[in-house]
């Protein structure tokens, strides 16, 4: 991943932040919506490709989106990042099981690493998935939406941010000549 396609993916997690300071949290989330589109618009024209990281996100997102405006229930909102890093977990710990490693499936385009590597990214990534999990079921149902925000947006993202430039190494070391 380019440094550029990381400053990009901030993008919509402030026009989160920014617009949750203004706006219900049901409008944040349709703003964050519209600016991962115009995001992954822009990656497509850049790259001419799309990830299916990138769609499945996008697509959970909206679809969990218009749940909350059409229930009028802001919860729908909260509960999309256990739903987002719980699927993701599942995913690529069942995937160890039956020995694929599925960040390969999702990544594979766009990075040439060895098997073994994507074997151990797909573990730790399993893991950190399920610990995203569990602190965003603790965080949205023990604090106030505020408070809630505030962890999703001062605390998980700087860790998602943290645990991949830990992941560099083991990337690096693995890549292939492909």
């Amino acid at each position: 991943m380019r440094l550029s396609a990381f400053f990009f993916e901030i993008i919509p997690i402030s026009g989160f932040f920014i617009s949750s300071q203004y706006f219900s949290l049901i409008i944040a989330a349709f703003i964050s919506l519209i600016l991962s589109l115009l995001v992954i618009v822009t990656f497509y024209i850049m790259e001419k490709r799309v990830s299916k990281f990138q769609i499945f996100s996008i697509t959970m997102s909206a679809l969990l989106t218009a749940g909350a405006y059409s229930l009028d229930n802001e919860n729908f909102i909260k509960i999309q990042p256990t739903i987002f890093n719980g699927f993701f977990c599942f995913v690529l710990l069942t995937g160890l099981l039956y020995k694929k490693s599925m960040m390969k499936q999702f990544f594979g385009s766009q990075f040439f690493l060895t098997d073994i590597t994507w074997y151990k990214l797909s573990f730790r990534w399993g893991l950190f998935f399920l610990f995203l999990t569990i602190v965003n079921e603790i965080a949205w149902r023990q604090l106030e939406t505020e408070d809630w925000i505030f962890v999703k947006v001062f605390i998980l993202m700087p860790l998602v941010g943290i645990f991949m430039l830990a992941q560099l190494p083991l990337t690096l070391r693995g890549r292939t000549n492909k």
